[in-house]
């Protein structure tokens, strides 16, 4: 039964997905090993794999299909999360792992890759790029020159890319090109694990699912939004990688401004993959673009105490490893609001939320006993990581005699509230692919919208010496963070 809706269809984290091989380049890499392959060994055990389900790993490193698999357990019940792992189902998934090395480099290697897609006969491919971001386009033109790429009848090839897209808007558009050479549109699927978390989701839900807060969402009540995204990590020994992106383009260009596209979006008229995404568009497209004279305004750019010396680090390195900016959307809803957006590593605490801010009370009725602001603004904070749930703020009357106001909460949690497991954000993601439900996957004009965005940043950047390091590890940032907000009156929310 096709569902034209697929969030009104109660199965929908229930559907289990066709006959199909995964085949996963960088095989042997972290994100394989912490993230994919624990989420593929959850499906399985819970039944939402078909036993006929095979991996096909790929990587430089010779191995065997036992060695692999070998590898692949051990992974697994290292960095398997909030599940059980059972031998029994291990040994039944295992049997489908497969393993064949190479260079992608090498042209051989996809006709290798082709040969072995036969041996299984699977009418359905989806491919995972999991390797070094240079190596995308390699890949794709592998695949196209091989012949693997393109779909067959009765069956699917869909390519699923990690980020980042590209490192700036120009690079983005090339690689973009490469891959539509092979793959049509519809096949491809760029993704964002932050979009697959349910905290994320469920600021749908919350947004159009209730007629309580809709119609505070917008300029007249808002007075501004916070999306913090801190680590208290630091690089962890992906130094040479960190050193080539850096917070900008790690962390803001492709998380959070999708975050704060979910935040600040229109209700679309259907809840479809492409009705969605276009309502992303659009309030990505409507994001301010910074003048040059005002990027120093607006972005302020800082690196811990120590950086430099992690492995793999330049000794004068200029990368940021903490970002922080202010982004303005031009259009009716949130005309004059801004979007206070930071990310950084080395920080108090590893913790993702969005704060919304209210205007205070038009008038002050009530008299401060102690000298402070008689009422604090009303503020909703929806937290995504590491505990996901919802927070409200508003004022209350003290017990005792007088009207003497405090700030309280109402707290919801997820894990409290459902009492069960949420799956990972890989396992809905990559469940998603394998049904080709899109919702929650970027399009080339969301990645081109969000690289515009940054692109005056970057560019302002690239022409200055900064004085780093300029925070401490521990802190929440250079100072000039602060006094980006205090221009405008306000102040992190640092809680």
């Amino acid at each position: 039964m096709n569902v034209a809706n697929p969030f009104a269809d109660p199965l929908r984290f229930d559907r289990r997905v066709p006959e199909c091989t995964v085949v996963i380049f960088g095989a042997n890499g972290d994100l394989t090993k912490r993230k994919l392959m624990p989420a593929l060994y959850r499906l399985a055990y819970e039944r939402r794999l078909p036993a006929s389900f095979a991996i096909l790993g790929n990587s430089r490193t010779p191995l065997s299909d036992d060695a692999f698999r070998d590898k692949m357990h051990e992974a697994v019940k290292r960095f398997l999360e909030d599940s059980p792992f059972d031998e029994d189902i291990w040994t039944s998934f295992a049997r489908n792992l497969y393993f064949t090395a190479g260079d992608l480099n090498d042209p051989e290697l996809f006709s290798k890759i082709g040969a072995k897609l036969g041996e299984l006969c699977r009418p359905n491919v989806l491919y995972y790029l999991s390797t070094q971001p240079s190596y995308y386009g390699t890949v794709v033109d592998g695949l196209g020159a091989a012949g693997i790429g393109e779909s067959r009848p009765g069956g699917w090839r869909r390519i699923v890319i990690e980020k980042p897209f590209g490192h700036d808007l120009e690079s983005a558009r090339e690689l973009d090109t490469r891959i539509h050479k092979v793959f049509p549109e519809e096949e491809v699927y760029r993704i964002d694990h932050y979009l697959g978390k349910e905290a994320v989701q469920n600021i749908l839900a919350f947004r159009f699912g209730n007629g309580i807060f809709e119609p505070l969402w917008n300029r007249r009540y808002v007075n501004h939004v916070q999306i913090t995204a801190s680590e208290s990590i630091g690089v962890e020994g992906r130094g040479a990688y960190y050193q080539e992106a850096g917070a900008l383009r790690d962390m803001i260009q492709n998380h959070l401004l999708q975050v704060m596209a979910t935040v600040a979006m229109e209700p679309s008229a259907v809840f479809e993959p492409d009705a969605v995404r276009d309502e992303r568009a659009k309030l990505l497209r409507s994001i301010k673009i910074m003048k040059p004279e005002e990027v120093p305004l607006h972005a302020v750019a800082g690196q811990y105490r120590g950086f430099r010396q992690e492995p793999g680090v330049d000794a004068a390195s200029q990368t940021d490893t903490f970002t922080a900016a202010t982004f303005y959307v031009d259009n009716w809803r949130w005309a004059g609001v801004p979007f206070y957006v930071r990310s950084g590593k080395r920080m108090p605490k590893r913790t993702t939320d969005i704060a919304i801010q209210f205007n205070t009370a038009p008038h002050a009725l009530f008299a401060s006993q102690d000298g402070g602001p008689p009422t604090r603004p009303n503020l909703l904070i929806l937290r995504i990581q590491p505990e996901e749930g919802i927070s409200l703020r508003f004022m209350s009357k003290q017990p005792g005699s007088g009207m003497r106001l405090r700030p309280v909460s109402m707290d919801f949690n997820y894990g409290s509230s459902f009492g069960e497991r949420s799956p990972s954000a890989y396992e809905t993601l990559l469940v998603d692919a394998m049904v080709g439900d899109a919702t929650l996957y970027t399009r080339q004009d969301m990645v081109e919208a969000s690289w515009r965005a940054v692109q005056p940043v970057l560019d302002d950047w690239a022409s200055r010496r900064f004085d780093f390091p300029n925070y401490e590890p521990g802190s929440w940032g250079p100072a000039e963070a602060d006094a980006m907000l205090a221009r405008n009156g306000h102040r992190w929310r640092n809680s």
